[in-house]
C-alpha cells in the first residue's frame, strides 16, 4: 500500500508549502509556495545565504543606491529562491508581491511585472510562476489586469466566498483559501470544540470549490494553510493542497488509505446561489464577516512585516 501522502496525489495536486529546498525534493511535490514569511525562516539558515549572495552579485551597482538599491536587490533575493525551486518541483512556483502594496492596483501591477521579467531574463517561461497577492479589492483587481496580460496570480489571504467568487470573475489562475487561520480564528473567539469534520475552514473551502464547479470557473482553488492532517484528508479531492514540512511529513509516515471528499461532478449539483461581486456588494460582504476581515488584515501585516525584516537583512549585508 502506497503511504498517504501518495494516495492523496492521486486526487489532488500536492503543493510544498516552503522554503526549503531540501525538504522539496523529499517529498516530491508538483508546485511549491513562497512567501515573505518563508523566504525570512529560510535566510536565518547558512545553507540559503548564497542565494542571498548570488542576488547582490547578479545586481552589481545597476546605478542604484539607498533604497533603490535594497529594492533591487530584494527582488533578485525572491526570485532566486524562485528559481532555485523550479530546479526541483516540475510545476510552478508562487512569489509574493510585497504585502505593502495589498491597496495599490498600480504599484501592484508594476512589481508583479518586474518580477516576471527577472524570471524571463533567467529562462523561465511565465506559466511556471505564479506570482502572489493579497485578495483586496485592490489586489483583484491588479489580478485582473496582470492575467489579461498573460501573469498569471494566486490570491493569497482569502477568507471567505466574497473574495473568492471576485477572484474567479477577475479570472485569477488560482486561489489560496487559508484552513488554518479560519480555525484559528473561531477557537479564539467561540466555545466550539472543533474536529477536522467540522472545521469552519475547511467547510470554506468546501463552499468555494462547489461554488466554483457550480457556475464553472476555471479558477483553480489551493487549500493553504492547515493545522493538521485531518483538515488535509477532509479536503481529498480539492484541485490542490499546500502543505507544510512537517505534514508532509506526517502524511507519508503514514499508511492510511484517502477517500475523496470532494468530487466536481458533485459539486456541480450544489444548491447555492449567485453572489454579487460588484465593489460596494464586495465591500460590505467582506465587512459583514468579521473573521475574514481580521484576519485579511493581521495576514497582510505579518507578511508586510516580515517583508521589511527580509528588506534589512539585504540592507545589512550591501553595508
Amino acid at each position: 500500500m502506497p503511504n498517504t501522502l501518495e494516495a492523496l496525489k492521486k486526487f489532488t495536486t500536492v503543493v510544498a508549502d516552503t522554503g526549503d529546498f531540501a525538504l522539496m525534493e523529499e517529498y516530491s511535490p508538483q508546485d511549491a509556495t513562497t512567501n515573505p514569511s518563508l523566504i525570512l525562516k529560510a535566510l536565518q539558515k547558512e545553507d540559503y545565504l548564497p542565494v542571498l549572495n548570488d542576488a547582490i552579485q547578479a545586481t552589481g551597482t545597476a546605478g542604484k543606491s539607498g533604497e533603490a538599491r535594497v529594492d533591487l536587490v530584494t527582488d533578485h533575493l525572491i526570485v532566486g529562491f524562485g528559481l532555485k525551486i523550479l530546479e526541483i518541483v516540475p510545476g510552478r512556483v508562487s512569489t509574493e508581491v510585497d504585502a505593502r502594496l495589498s491597496f495599490d492596483i498600480e504599484g501592484t501591477v508594476a512589481k508583479a511585472r518586474e518580477l516576471i521579467a527577472l524570471y524571463e531574463a533567467q529562462g523561465i517561461e511565465r506559466d511556471r510562476v505564479l506570482i502572489k497577492i493579497a485578495a483586496t479589492w485592490e489586489g483583484i483587481r491588479a489580478a485582473e489586469i496582470l492575467q489579461k496580460d498573460g501573469i498569471r496570480c494566486n490570491m493569497t489571504l482569502l477568507f471567505s466566498l466574497v473574495q473568492a467568487v471576485a477572484c474567479a470573475e477577475a479570472k485569477a489562475q488560482l486561489i489560496s483559501p487559508f484552513v488554518g487561520r479560519i480555525l484559528d480564528w473561531y477557537k479564539a473567539n467561540t466555545d466550539t470544540t472543533y474536529t477536522a469534520e467540522n472545521d469552519p475552514g475547511v467547510a470554506s473551502v468546501r463552499e468555494i470549490y462547489a461554488y466554483y464547479k457550480r457556475f464553472g470557473y476555471k479558477t483553480e482553488v489551493m487549500g493553504a494553510s492547515f493545522r493538521n492532517i485531518g483538515e488535509i484528508l477532509e479536503l481529498a479531492g480539492c484541485d490542490l493542497l499546500t502543505i507544510s514540512p512537517n505534514l508532509l511529513e506526517e502524511l507519508h509516515s503514514l499508511s492510511n488509505d484517502v477517500l475523496r471528499k470532494l468530487e466536481p461532478e458533485a459539486a456541480k449539483s450544489t444548491n447555492i446561489a449567485r453572489l454579487d461581486v460588484s465593489e460596494k456588494s464586495f465591500r460590505w460582504l467582506l465587512n459583514e464577516d468579521a473573521m475574514a476581515t481580521e484576519k485579511l488584515a493581521q495576514g497582510i501585516r505579518v507578511f508586510g512585516q516580515d517583508m521589511l525584516k527580509v528588506r534589512d537583512i539585504v540592507r545589512k549585508a550591501l553595508c
